[in-house]
């Protein structure tokens, strides 16, 4: 038995509390945030053209970032079409086709129907984190000249 007194300390980070056991595991990294609602998931996804990405529990709101964000605005989006936000996200990035905008500090993967937005700088450090992920088909009901740009674009 050990008598010391070691405490465990978590780490943190700018998202609160890093988890770091989740490291190329996205749907659990992904399932686990929803319990905990706060903090970050490190290396959660992982592609040979991006590299490591963060997946953050984030803000929800319109104007908000991460997984609250997704769900808070798009989870809706995912059933429609059949998947789980833990399905859906790690799917899109995998499969989206890759779109580096150094200049917005994001990488966007998109298809036809969905995109998926990483997050490449915050508050002046590098840091990739999921930002935001959607479907692109309500966009074209809403607002069919943006959704037209987009299609152009090849998104």
């Amino acid at each position: 038995m050990n008598n010391t007194n070691e405490t465990s300390t978590i780490e943190t980070g700018v998202f609160g509390p890093v988890y770091r056991q989740f490291e190329k595991k996205p749907k659990e990294a992904i399932l686990f945030l929803k319990e905990q609602k706060n903090g970050e998931c490190i290396n959660a996804l992982y592609r040979d053209d991006i590299g490591f990405v963060d997946i953050v529990w984030g803000v929800g709101g319109q104007h908000g970032y991460g997984l609250c964000h997704i769900i808070e605005n798009h989870e809706a989006e995912f059933n429609q079409l059949g998947f789980k936000i833990e399905e859906f996200i790690p799917l899109v990035f995998a499969f989206g086709i890759y779109d580096e905008s150094p200049k917005e500090n994001k990488i966007k993967l998109s298809g036809e129907k969905f995109m998926l937005i990483i997050k490449t700088k915050w508050n002046d450090q590098n840091k990739r984190f999921v930002m935001t992920a959607f479907d692109l088909r309500p966009m074209s009901r809403k607002n069919p000249k943006r959704a037209e740009r987009a299609r152009k674009k090849g998104i």
